[in-house]
């Protein structure tokens, strides 16, 4: 699994202060470093919307198609994924979770079972069926890559529900290291979330005054 930045809004908390001033008309207390406090008082009221006039896009890879499939159900996102029309996926390559991994049994079983679909998706082809219509067998363990594009408050959003302990373990471990990032170049909208040491759980934790 990789997750690449591709790009983010140049000085996007200075960009969100701007935006949320208007409101306020208080352009003449903006200055050089006034955009951490302005956002962290917004954000304290719950006046997100200002969040939404900067944007994020991220390449996401060796992923499963399971992963993608959670993650496209987000509606205020743009995505483009790799297609399995019109690439070759015969020598296809998976993602095994560790519970199945680590059973010697379930890993022989799910191994059996991705070599059949590796010779019944070759096979269709033999037979002069289309990508399009031979993909009909490749499972969900498939790895894909897509690229998705989200103001960052539906980034926050995501992160927020998505890194939850009940949340399917791969797409929270994908936005764990898209929050990584995201508090690499816009700390101040994220900073209500934290990772503990094990890499594993986000917290949330809430601004005090």
């Amino acid at each position: 699994m990789k997750v690449e930045l591709l790009f983010i809004t140049p000085d996007a908390e200075k960009l969100i202060e701007t935006a949320g001033r208007t409101s306020y008309l208080s352009f003449n207390r903006q200055g050089e470093n006034t955009e951490k406090e302005f956002i962290r008082m917004l954000t304290k009221r719950g006046h997100y919307s200002v969040l939404e006039h900067a944007y994020a896009t991220f390449r996401i890879s060796g992923v499963s198609r399971a992963f993608t499939h959670q993650l496209v159900r987000h509606r205020l996102c743009s995505f483009t994924q790799q297609s399995q029309r019109y690439v070759d996926e015969s020598n296809f390559n998976y993602v095994e979770p560790d519970p199945i991994k680590n059973n010697s049994k379930a890993h022989i079983l799910f191994t059996k079972f991705m070599e059949e679909a590796k010779r019944s998706y070759s096979e269709l082809q033999r037979l002069g069926i289309k990508n399009e219509d031979a993909r009909f067998v490749l499972p969900n363990a498939v790895k894909s890559q897509i690229v998705v594009t989200a103001n960052l408050r539906e980034w926050h959003h995501i992160i927020e529900l998505r890194s939850s302990p009940t949340a399917q373990w791969e797409i929270r471990k994908v936005v764990i290291e898209i929050l990584k990032i995201l508090k690499g170049h816009v700390p101040t909208i994220f900073e209500d979330f934290e990772i503990d040491e094990k890499n594993s759980v986000i917290k949330k934790i809430k601004h005090g005054g």
